[in-house]
């Protein structure tokens, strides 16, 4: 997808900032209402919306979306946040990540995966969310009595996991089987052009050598199998042995 504003950046242009950066230079600046150095992060209640509607509402991004975004109470007052969407709910994941600027603690990184339906019910899927907040000593914010919001500002970066991953992989597993199958199929074709009995110096001209212990171990089995059938009356009778 191309930005509303891509025409006003510079051609090769790739937004990848570190999570201290998007900590120091983006949502810092604009919990103090000052402007960011490119100004290509919207303004978007990304609770209002299911995360496949939210890259049109995007300035700017192809795989991965950014966004800043108010954080309402779940209840009055409490301080969990309220994280339900149009058709499901975003839901925390791993543990939270300390960003530090130097050794200054300044913010954190929160992952939560997207489920539709309602909890404890919800269908997982490959949509992924990263927020980041201040931390608490970095802005200070009052709040009215009765507000429901909890926070005026995180950066959410919304992106859905590739599903070719896992394709890819299994493709591999699978190239993987057929070349043994075709490792082994060679190694008994090599086996079965072996003459049963030869030099050492025709075995080398066969390149047989690897497959020596193989042959020494049928012909063992063989011979097992042959003293054990002479002492059999019943096969030497069939056999015309006395």
């Amino acid at each position: 997808m191309a930005g509303r504003n891509s025409s006003e950046l510079p051609p090769g242009f790739r937004f990848h900032p570190t999570d201290e950066e998007l900590i120091m230079y983006y949502l810092r600046h604009q919990a103090t209402s000052r402007p960011c150095p490119v100004s290509i992060i919207p303004e978007v209640d990304i609770y209002k919306f299911d995360p496949w509607q939210l890259p049109e509402k995007a300035d700017f991004g192809e795989t991965e979306w950014y966004f800043f975004s108010p954080r309402e109470r779940k209840y009055p007052n409490g301080a969990r946040p309220n994280r339900a969407a149009v058709s499901g709910y975003w839901k925390a994941t791993g543990t939270d990540k300390s960003i530090y600027s130097g050794t200054k603690f300044v913010g954190v990184k929160k992952a939560l995966v997207f489920y539709e339906g309602k909890p404890p019910k919800g269908i997982k899927t490959d949509w992924i969310m990263h927020e980041y907040r201040l931390s608490d000593s970095s802005t200070h914010i009052p709040r009215k009595n009765g507000s429901m919001r909890l926070d005026d500002w995180v950066l959410c970066r919304i992106y859905k996991k590739k599903s070719l991953v896992r394709t890819v992989e299994k493709t591999a597993e699978e190239d993987s089987s057929a070349q043994m199958v075709a490792s082994n199929g060679a190694s008994d074709s090599q086996t079965s052009r072996i003459p049963t009995t030869c030099s050492l110096s025709q075995l080398w001209e066969l390149d047989g050598l690897a497959s020596l212990p193989q042959l020494l171990s049928d012909n063992i089995s063989y011979n097992s199998n042959l003293q054990t059938n002479y002492q059999d009356p019943v096969w030497n009778a069939g056999n015309g042995f006395q």
